[in-house]
């Protein structure tokens, strides 16, 4: 009888024992492992990268200041000079020599475009856009394997000139000697 009673003992301490381990386990797993989950730390910098100044509040400001009027001006269609004067600045220095050349560029609709005007007509308008985007590709990529194909015969045509060639002076020193 107390041998029984000694193998209950141990058979309730070893799962008692069991317990504690899994409990351990679990709160290692909450205090390290889902924290790092839920907010990962990041990779530390590189060495050869140097840390920037933090931004003082006024310089948040005109930066967030800044990135709200380029969002807002993402909203019009046609951004013009008075949203974005800087890049307008750059263009007309370019635009000066070259004025013709620009402004013909500039009437053409790019395939962007084509495609979303296209995309508000519906389906009758965005399937012919569609196959002339398709069209012009195959078209495009119909052209670069032939361009290639122009270019591996004519590689191996100069290989084949110059084996012949090679075989042709070794024939000659042969008859020579």
């Amino acid at each position: 009888m107390q041998l029984r009673q000694s193998k209950v003992r141990n058979a309730n301490g070893a799962t008692e024992m069991k317990v504690r381990v899994v409990c351990r386990k679990v709160c290692d797993y909450i205090r390290y492992d889902l924290k790092e989950i839920a907010f990962p730390s990041s990779l530390p910098d590189p060495p050869h990268i140097k840390k920037r100044r933090k931004l003082t509040w006024h310089e948040r400001f005109l930066v967030l200041k800044e990135a709200s009027r380029l969002y807002a001006a993402s909203w019009v269609r046609d951004v013009g000079p008075e949203l974005r004067p800087n890049d307008y600045k750059n263009e007309e220095s370019e635009d000066r020599p070259g004025g013709a050349q620009r402004t013909a560029k500039g009437k053409e609709p790019s395939t962007l475009e084509d495609l979303a005007v296209a995309a508000r007509g519906g389906m009758e308008m965005l399937k012919p856009a569609l196959q002339r985007v398709y069209m012009t590709r195959a078209s495009a990529y119909r052209d670069a394997l032939q361009s290639f194909i122009h270019g591996y015969q004519e590689g191996i045509q100069q290989v084949m000139e110059k084996k012949a060639k090679d075989s042709k002076s070794q024939q000659e020193s042969d008859k020579s000697t």
